[in-house]
């Protein structure tokens, strides 16, 4: 993994300042997403970028030993082995990012991707994952026991109420406190976007959390009613940059929530590649939280191969 982000002393006169001109964002998320995007072979180039991206993710009421194992399987060998070759893409070693699971369902997909000799890592939602509504011991327990069992990333979810009230002392010392009980794992930190109110609190919200050593910050948690969109992530991706600018640390992003289409996965690629630029369009910075994503960007290489669209159970789970 990349260097991490070792966090600053909490700024309260920075994050005071700040004030997010909700038309120039707008303006800018409808130029992003007004782009062409490109075609042929670079359409699956990028896609297959966006593929190694993915945290590839199952978090249901319903998860068993043997679904988080058909995701783990899924992880190794995302797309098709003859589209792959087709693309001469069958030996660069494409997987995605990671696996997410609850942290329950962690020691499953621990040994899976152990049995299938993959150093896939595995990340594991924790902190009363999606609410964050349980009491920070217990949080704190899920955060510590889920390294336990060989998370190697962590993504936490804030106390809202804190963000909402401007506690934003209340809130550092706590993602502080999630940091140490991660240990060597990496900790991304949910900000659940959806219900922080205005841009102002979610980049505050991106300050204070970089500030107290997250090594990514993420939208949502796709529980809330309102996930990952491109305004958002103007935004947080500008915090991003400014916190670099400041600190000299790069931290990185992760959009989640109802990204499902392939189309999409190129407007995120084009959002990073030219708000943050190259250095961030790869694994150990950028990820695309998602669970059904991957089976349209299957799809759409299958096209680039073929010619035709394939139905989805020609592209199973496994």
């Amino acid at each position: 993994m990349s260097a991490r982000n070792p966090g600053t002393t909490l700024d309260l006169e920075w994050i005071s300042k700040v004030r997010v001109n909700t038309h120039a964002v707008l303006k800018r998320a409808q130029h992003i997403q007004g782009q062409k995007i490109p075609k042929k072979q670079w359409q699956a180039a990028w896609l297959l970028k966006a593929v190694t991206c993915i945290d590839l993710t199952t978090l249901a009421g319903d998860d068993t030993p043997s679904n988080v194992h058909r995701l783990c399987l899924k992880a190794i060998q995302p797309v098709r082995h003859d589209l792959l070759r087709a693309v001469d893409m069958h030996n660069k070693g494409v997987t995605t990012a990671a696996v997410c699971v609850y942290p329950s369902r962690v020691a499953d997909a621990v040994k899976s991707l152990k049995a299938a000799n993959s150093s896939l890592p595995v990340a594991s939602v924790a902190t009363g994952f999606p609410a964050g509504q349980t009491p920070l011991e217990t949080r704190l327990q899920e955060v510590r026991l889920a390294v336990a069992d060989g998370a190697a990333e962590i993504d936490i979810v804030i106390n809202r109420t804190l963000a909402i009230t401007g506690e934003w002392e209340a809130l550092y010392d706590e993602i502080r406190e999630f940091r140490e009980a991660c240990g060597d794992a990496h900790m991304k930190t949910i900000l659940a976007i959806g219900e922080l109110g205005t841009f102002t609190n979610v980049y505050k919200a991106s300050l204070v959390a970089m500030m107290a050593g997250s090594d990514f910050i993420k939208t949502s948690t796709g529980k809330e009613s309102v996930n990952a969109t491109y305004p958002v992530a103007i935004v947080m991706v500008r915090a991003i940059r400014d916190y670099f600018l400041c600190t000299g640390h790069k931290v990185g992003f992760k959009p989640a929530g109802g990204i499902r289409t392939a189309q999409e996965s190129l407007v995120w690629l084009s959002l990073i590649k030219e708000e943050l630029g190259n250095d961030w369009l790869c694994p150990l910075l950028f990820r695309l939280g998602a669970s059904s994503l991957l089976a349209d960007i299957e799809r759409q290489i299958y096209h680039h191969v073929t010619g035709q669209y394939a139905a989805y159970h020609e592209l199973p789970m496994a």
